[in-house]
């Protein structure tokens, strides 16, 4: 196929250095250029792409402890009739697992160590249709009877008291006993039986589950004071919730894993959103370092622009054969910048640690960053808008360089030649 020679022409000028010879594949200074795309869309693609891993990895690890949606009882009691809950909500066929629980804020102490917890009361034979951590556990959630007064622990919540699988752990209720002395905390030994760890920071150091009936009795409830749903479909989480909400009545307070971590869960959206502007702004200054590139071009070949308007090429001809420059430049800047981005991102988990072992340090210490491993997730929905996004910026950029080039006056530019 025979193409315009507006495009062979401005495919020779990214070629050309400034003598005309091929000097490499392409010139200096389209190099710097194409360079400065690529590797802007490649960091964008790059954070982007940890960030999603990021997102995704909590994400995953949160859910594999708590359910996709929790319905309370309004006045903060128990629900007066769980199963009837439990059915009401079943009626929804997005709605696949449901299980009672009982759940508050208590102090967890061994010796002179005390830490506050999450005391989360299940019924093992209940939780595995909810909660990824009870199919996993299940031989050892099962060791929790009622009446045993055993309890397991978060690995982290263990360490920290330095409690091992035997010892008595004290529970602190939050509600004291009214005596004649004055207000005594109520205390119960519990017999730690095992721990958990499911890379989660926040719910191996700070929770801890004991069965359903002891909870109760604990806590002086009358039965469950909750309802736990697993759904098909985790991201429709919000829908059906506001969905039971209105089907179930006000009687019920029904909350989904979304607002449950509300904080975290807007504080990623909201990271994700900003650092998508900040490198979206360092892609525009390295497209826009194409407008230098063409300006130089068209000054170094004012000449040649000459001779082919002598020969009959019209402006829009001139016009065009630097926006092919240009925006050859920064389809290749792209292609590079999307290939080296995807490059790191796939195999982010063999570099990071690399990197962490030449110097010596942690990029993400557990404590801090709730896991501690880089993590990373290149989304289609992600790259598809930055290579749109990249390709546009170039092309804006050589808009006005072409315009100068066909204004050049043919009489002006061969005077002195």
């Amino acid at each position: 196929m025979n193409l315009p020679y507006e495009w062979h022409i401005g495919w020779r000028y990214t070629r050309a250095g400034r003598t005309g010879r091929r000097n490499g594949f392409i010139s200096f200074i389209s190099g710097v250029s194409m360079l400065g795309i690529s590797l802007g869309v490649a960091a964008l693609i790059i954070v982007l792409s940890v960030m999603n891993g990021f997102q995704k990895e909590v994400r995953d690890r949160m859910l594999s402890v708590i359910a996709h949606i929790e319905i309370f009882d309004a006045a903060g009691g128990a629900l007066p009739d769980w199963h009837a809950t439990a059915a009401a909500a079943r009626r929804d066929s997005r709605v696949i697992g449901a299980a009672p629980f009982v759940a508050a804020q208590a102090l967890v102490g061994r010796g002179d160590e005390l830490r506050g917890a999450i005391v989360r009361g299940i019924d093992p034979a209940e939780e595995g249709a909810v909660t990824d951590l009870a199919r996993q556990q299940a031989p050892l959630l099962a060791q929790l009877k009622p009446g045993a007064w055993n309890i397991v622990l978060g690995a982290e919540l263990a360490r920290m008291l330095g409690a091992k699988v035997g010892d008595k752990v004290t529970i602190v209720s939050p509600g004291g006993q009214v005596t004649p002395a004055g207000v005594v905390p109520r205390l119960k030994q519990f017999n730690l039986i095992g721990t958990f760890e499911v890379g989660h920071y926040e719910y191996d150091s700070g929770l801890a589950l004991i069965h359903l009936d002891d909870a109760a009795r604990l806590f002086r409830v009358d039965g469950p004071t909750g309802v736990q749903l697993r759904l098909n479909d985790q991201y429709a989480a919000r829908t059906v919730s506001a969905e039971l909400g209105h089907s179930l009545g006000p009687s019920v307070s029904v909350r989904d894993w979304t607002r449950t971590n509300r904080n975290w869960y807007d504080a990623v959206q909201v990271e994700k959103r900003m650092m998508f502007i900040i490198l979206t702004l360092i892609v525009a200054v390295a497209a826009f370092n194409l407008v230098s590139m063409l300006v130089m071009t068209v000054t170094d070949k004012r000449a040649d622009i000459a001779i082919l308007r002598t020969l009959g090429a019209t402006p829009r001809s001139i016009m065009g054969i630097f926006i092919v420059q240009g925006a050859a430049a920064g389809i290749i800047g792209t292609v590079v910048g999307v290939a080296l981005g995807l490059l790191v991102a796939f195999n982010i988990d063999v570099i990071v640690p690399a990197i962490e072992r030449l110097l010596g340090v942690a990029f993400l210490p557990g404590s801090i960053y709730l896991i501690s491993r880089m993590p990373s997730d290149p989304l289609a929905s992600d790259i598809v808008p930055i290579v749109l996004i990249s390709l546009a910026l170039a092309f804006i950029a050589t808009l006005y360089p072409s315009w100068h080039a066909s204004r050049v006056n043919p009489a002006e530019a061969l005077r002195y030649e």
